[in-house]
């Protein structure tokens, strides 16, 4: 929930401990006076934003009410609408938010570091044409199996939680109860609490993360470079490497 907190300021006259004394005389007596000063009273409120409305006005669905984390009532497909679909989009935007956020980190900072100087490795677009230990279609293979493990043990967890959290070969190791989506333990090595603040900056980096990997392949498809030479590009002259320019040519 959006919350804006203002402090106002309200000049009223009050007691206080500074006080201003002078004498003043009157029929040959001295008397003292004492004038009190007005100081302010900071008085605070909240503004609060209704949780769920993604536009100003808008009406969202009945069937979001705002209790998910990123839930801002935009669902313009009602892909949402079925209960049972939805426990599967809120655990696949989170997972996928999750990729998005390292595969943009992925994508990026080996192409700074590398054009720093500090290392050596070829660009996120070619870096299937690299030599590794093994063929491109080997490792294809080894990581659609491994992949196809782990999204039915996932998807297991999601049908019927708490399903999956001992290991199936190593029987000493397991998690304990924890929340769809946040088995904690050693996938939360820093001991985040999944409290409803952080489940919200959580998705929120994920979306935007999400649109950040698209972005990069349509300006890598457009360009042929990469985001942090596109920039360095525009840097060099905002006013003629711009996006306007680009479509032009």
């Amino acid at each position: 929930m959006a919350t804006v907190t203002t402090q106002a300021s309200a000049a009223v006259f009050r007691p206080s401990a500074t006080r201003s004394r002078f004498f003043r005389g009157s029929a040959g007596k001295l008397n003292e006076v004492s004038v009190r000063q007005a100081l302010p009273i900071k008085r605070a409120f909240k503004v609060e934003a209704k949780k769920g409305e993604w536009l100003p006005g808008a009406v969202s669905p009945a069937y979001l009410d705002g209790a998910l984390a990123g839930d801002n009532g935009f669902d313009p497909l009602g892909l949402a609408e079925d209960p049972e679909n939805l426990k599967w989009f809120v655990q696949a935007e989170l997972v996928n938010g999750r990729w998005a956020m390292l595969g943009v980190a992925g994508m990026l900072l080996p192409e700074v570091l590398t054009s720093a100087g500090l290392i050596n490795v070829p660009k996120w677009y070619d870096a299937g044409k690299a030599e590794y230990f093994a063929s491109s279609s080997t490792l294809f293979v080894i990581e659609f199996i491994l992949f196809h493990y782990v999204e039915i043990r996932r998807w297991q967890d999601i049908k019927k939680p708490g399903s999956v959290n001992q290991d199936p070969i190593f029987k000493s190791y397991s998690l304990p109860p924890n929340e769809v989506g946040y088995p904690g333990s050693i996938f939360n090595p820093l001991n985040f609490a999944p409290t409803l603040e952080a489940k919200e900056k959580e998705i929120a980096n994920g979306r935007l993360a999400m649109l950040a990997f698209l972005g990069f392949l349509v300006q890598h498809n457009v360009t042929g470079k990469g985001p942090f030479d596109n920039l360095l590009q525009h840097l060099s002259d905002p006013f003629h490497n711009t996006i306007i320019q680009t479509l032009k040519g």
